[in-house]
């Protein structure tokens, strides 16, 4: 009879287990869209913080021109080379540069971005703010009458919102260049006609969708880095999980808004 009952408490805690796991998620995404409609809100309050909401685009855009240039060039080449073998059996060799303009401007290069501003931009937010939460600092801007929401947590957003868009951009016009180098391994083209016959495949479902992607992904990374951050736990344990949480939840983010994307271009 014991043995019997066994199987069946077993269950129950695995049900109990699984219903409290879904409740800390319902818990979580409500706090989540709390944070983020207070966000929206302080965004159109004054006074505006301008100036560290440039220095936050300096830290955004600046500091990330070289791994993401880096990463965007070699994009571009590693595709062109892959690629090459498979057209040249058909002598399709021309559609090249129309072939690596619309997979590059439509889904690598924006995702490519924003993944790697997760690892670099999102956990430096969620370990920033995570170390001021566990040091008090937050609480220390509050009893000083600063807003500390206004002051870290909309600035950042607004400075992944405006800078990876320009970045995603940035290196798309690399990958290019990385494309263009990998075509002259083994042909003879000039860069002009390699760029006319890249940018006359592309099309307005191709630009537009994608620039409003990165706008989104921007203003995910930088929500949920600065929350993670800001809702730390004590503890010193608690920024590098507030940092490693940041990343993982931004980039499953990314992935999600990508595949909706996806769907609502199909459609148009």
């Amino acid at each position: 009879m014991q043995q019997s009952l066994n199987p069946i408490r077993r269950a129950k805690m695995r049900v109990t287990q699984k219903r409290s796991e879904l409740k800390q998620f319902l818990y979580e995404a409500g706090n989540l869209v709390a944070f983020a409609g207070q966000t929206f809100r302080e965004i159109f309050r004054r006074p505006f913080e301008w100036r560290e909401t440039l220095y936050q685009c300096y830290q955004v855009g600046y500091k990330s021109t070289f791994l993401i240039g880096l990463t965007g060039f070699i994009m571009g080449l590693v595709l062109t080379i892959q690629t090459r073998p498979s057209l040249a059996k058909f002598g399709a060799v021309s559609m090249i540069p129309g072939m690596i303009s619309v997979s590059v401007v439509r889904e690598i290069g924006p995702v490519i971005t924003a993944i790697i501003c997760c690892g670099n931009i999102g956990s430096r937010m969620g370990a920033e703010l995570g170390s001021m939460k566990v040091s008090e600092q937050i609480d220390a801007m509050e009893v000083s009458a600063i807003n500390p929401h206004r002051y870290l947590v909309v600035t950042r957003v607004l400075a992944t919102t405006l800078m990876i868009p320009l970045l995603a951009i940035y290196a798309d016009g690399i990958a290019f260049c990385g494309a263009y180098v990998a075509m002259n391994i083994h042909d003879s083209t000039t860069f002009r006609h390699f760029m006319v016959a890249a940018m006359t495949h592309l099309e307005f479902l191709d630009i537009v969708p994608a620039l409003v992607k990165t706008v989104l992904f921007g203003w995910v990374i930088g929500l949920i880095g600065c929350y993670k951050g800001y809702h730390a736990r004590r503890g010193t344990e608690s920024v590098g999980i507030a940092a490693n949480s940041a990343v993982v939840t931004a980039s499953l983010a990314v992935f999600v808004i990508d595949m909706l994307a996806a769907q609502i271009t199909d459609l148009l």
